[in-house]
């Protein structure tokens, strides 16, 4: 496959996705992907103050189950 086909599929994935999440049309089973397409092309928060992790984090619910095996990060 040619990269230049490989770099296509790859903008047409970003796209879908964010198409998808802008819409609020996303599934669980899309943000999931979209959580897996941005760790394999290296994105992650690395500023625990940046304004969109602080504004999702503060929407979580205080009183999460995290079960036995979890240990939630977040102040729980």
């Amino acid at each position: 496959m040619s990269e230049t086909l490989m770099s296509q599929m790859h903008d047409e994935l970003t796209k879908a996705l964010l198409k998808r999440i802008k819409e609020g049309s996303a599934t669980a089973s899309d943000l999931s992907v979209a959580r897996q397409f941005l760790k394999d092309n290296g994105i992650q928060v690395t500023d625990a103050n940046d304004e969109g992790m602080k504004s999702l984090t503060d929407e979580l619910p205080d009183d999460i189950d995290f079960g036995d095996n979890v240990t939630p990060i977040y102040g729980g």
